[in-house]
């Protein structure tokens, strides 16, 4: 796929496929969005370095440095529903008013950070949420379908107050990676698919950064997996409303830089 296309003002609504099944790119016109920063310090992990693997051979020749791709995962910003009912992937959920906020913050937040691409659930709250970065950074979004939220299937729509009462409930929380949401997806599934993501993010954009804004569940499984830790664990990371978490891919592993930071980092991600 050719690079990014800059975005000029005003902007014009519309969208096109690309040659992807994944991908089609997205533009819409918000009007000027006023750079806000937040206050509170950030979680910084240091970057592990490229690395240099010497060759063992008779001449002594170093193989050639090992590139690092950043992976920004941003989770999008609150919505009239969120911690009360399970969106899922049905259409029309906006963000609110204090989302719509927590957006534009994001300027300020990863003003610091060099984006090369901005990846995005194809649903409204998450392209809402990335639409300030992109209009900032003059950068267009582009679609990706295996990013979006989890299929709840029969349990799209209903409150949380009434799922937690269900005897499922329990095997989703303790061992997500045995469930599976009626007529919808696995929490296995959704996990393989968001690893495919890690691996294709690594190919087509080696020792770049590239910013991915996606949901809660998607984002914790990749984190879980990145740790090492089995998918039964996933819930025990929490991801913020508009959190953002980045992690480091190599070809042998990947490191998590920061989890669910709502900060301004005061680190550069390479």
């Amino acid at each position: 796929m050719s690079g990014a296309v800059l975005l000029r003002s005003p902007i014009p609504v519309g969208c096109f496929q690309v040659n992807s099944k994944h991908f089609e790119t997205l533009t819409k016109d918000r009007g000027t969005l006023e750079n806000q920063h937040i206050e509170n310090q950030p979680i910084v992990v240091d970057s592990p370095k490229d690395t240099e693997i010497s060759n063992s051979s008779d001449q002594g020749d170093k193989e050639p440095k090992e590139t690092s791709t950043t992976l920004l995962l941003i989770r999008h910003g609150k919505t009239p529903t969120t911690g009360t009912t399970l969106p899922g992937r049905a259409p029309g959920l906006h963000l609110s008013e204090e989302g719509a906020e927590q957006a534009n913050q994001l300027i300020g937040t990863l003003r610091s950070i060099e984006i090369d691409a901005v990846l995005t659930s194809p649903l409204e709250r998450a392209k809402e949420t990335a639409q300030p970065l992109c209009l900032d950074r003059q950068i267009e979004a582009i679609v990706d379908q295996r990013i979006i939220e989890c299929d709840f299937g029969d349990w799209t729509g209903r409150r949380l107050n009434e799922l937690s009462r269900l005897p499922e409930w329990r095997v989703v929380q303790a061992a997500p990676s045995k469930f599976r949401f009626p007529n919808g997806e696995s929490f296995r599934e959704m996990s393989e698919r968001m690893i495919d993501f890690l691996d294709f993010v690594h190919q087509r954009y080696n020792g770049k950064t590239v910013a991915a804004f996606t949901h809660a569940d998607p984002v914790k499984a990749l984190i879980a997996h990145c740790l090492g830790l089995h998918l039964d664990a996933f819930q025990k990371v929490i991801i913020s409303t508009a959190g953002v978490s980045a992690i480091s891919i190599t070809n042998t592993s990947n490191y998590a830089l920061y989890v669910n930071t709502t900060a301004k980092p005061n680190m550069k991600v390479s």
